[in-house]
């Protein structure tokens, strides 16, 4: 894949927890729908399941656009949640998870 074609990375930042959740959505939907996105979760330090929240939301956004989406550095946590919920399969884990 060339440079131009490179997808984008989106660092949410280190909290993700549904006191935070509200101010990253709305940047996670613009960069989804903007184009092929990785959502970096390798520098997040907590997170709850509202993580997981926004990770479908921008899903949705990045499948509504026609753009791709995966997660990369997801927490061992919030992978086992989201096998939990049933909700693994609908996230393109980087390197499988």
């Amino acid at each position: 894949m060339s440079e131009a074609m490179a997808a984008r990375v989106f660092a949410p930042g280190v909290e993700l927890s549904i006191q935070s959740a509200a101010a990253q959505l709305e940047a996670g939907q613009r960069m989804a729908a903007a184009g092929d996105l990785v959502v970096d979760f390798s520098a997040v330090t907590a997170a709850d399941s509202s993580a997981l929240a926004l990770l479908l939301e921008w899903t949705r956004c990045a499948r509504a656009a026609g753009h791709a989406l995966s997660v990369r550095g997801l927490p061992a946590g919030l992978v086992s949640l989201s096998r939990v919920y049933d909700i693994d399969a609908l996230l393109d884990f980087e390197g499988g998870a």
